[in-house]
């Protein structure tokens, strides 16, 4: 391990990637920000130029959009400006305490990249995000559930997350669907409200994931890809159902909280790096 990336030698920050196409770094920065941890947004150009470095840094994160278009597919164009440019810089910083997160467009690039699900940090491609199942964009909210406990899902009952892609329809083959059950890297499915599997059906699983994917990790555990867009929904009263929640909460005397319950995501990642 490097100075650069043990633990108290530099800033606990994160990079947010930015980039053509790429729309959701104002959020995520926002919902890190809450959580107790800065970052920056960096232009994946000014990162290949050398302006900004990755050492630098403890978090890295690829936000939603659609990466140049998704002209030669999801994340496709903007994984290969990575592996063709910065791929010793990621392997250095995978081999640090560090973590890398993917959010919808940024799952897409991470599997295109292999960062997910990198067994035996091998880094090739060995799932997919396929166009959804009933071909189009879907852009709505659904309810997710922790299937593994690790350090991403730690304290979280449910997340209501809004989901806005074309293409997330998780596959893989029976034998890497097979060790990512064996070693717990599902770390989060698509369910009904009331929090039974969504069993492939529509729209409770908006795309026809396999098994109701809806994110997982790496095998060592570091890295998180992940379709829906928690950070989306940072308030309360973002929350679809808010109104009702809110009648409800306040026949039973509860205070209303002020953020969403996707807020203890970020929180799990900052707090991660306080142990």
């Amino acid at each position: 391990m490097t100075a650069a990336h043990t633990p108290g030698m530099i800033p606990e920050k994160a990079l947010i990637l930015s980039g053509y196409g790429i729309n959701s770094e104002m959020e995520t920065q926002e919902a890190l920000l809450r959580a107790g941890m800065g970052s920056d947004i960096v232009h994946i150009n000014d990162l290949i130029a050398g302006r900004r470095r990755l050492s630098e840094y403890r978090l890295l994160v690829f936000p939603g959009g659609f990466s140049y278009g998704d002209d030669t597919g999801a994340g496709n164009a903007y994984a290969n400006r990575i592996r063709n440019n910065l791929w010793k810089d990621v392997e250095t910083f995978l081999d640090g305490d560090n973590l890398v997160l993917g959010i919808c467009n940024g799952f897409q690039i991470l599997v295109n990249l292999g960062l997910v699900p990198a067994f035996d940090r091998h880094y090739n491609r060995k799932i997919a995000l396929m166009p959804n199942i009933k071909g189009v964009l879907e852009c709505r909210f659904v309810t997710l559930k922790p299937a593994a406990h690790n350090l991403w899902t730690s304290g979280i009952e449910r997340l209501y997350c809004p989901v806005a892609h074309g293409e997330g329809n998780f596959y893989c083959s029976p034998e890497v669907l097979g060790q990512l059950k064996r070693n717990d890297m599902i770390a989060f499915t698509y369910c009904r409200e009331d929090m039974s599997p969504a069993a492939g059906e529509y729209p409770c699983n908006p795309n026809g994931s396999i098994a109701d994917i809806a994110g997982i990790t790496s095998a060592d555990g570091k890295v998180l890809g992940l379709m829906p867009h928690p950070e989306r929904a940072m308030e309360f009263v973002n929350q679809y159902d808010w109104t009702l929640r809110k009648e409800l909460m306040k026949r039973e005397g509860k205070a209303l909280p002020e953020e969403s319950v996707n807020m203890q995501l970020f929180r799990n990642i900052t707090g991660y790096f306080r142990q």
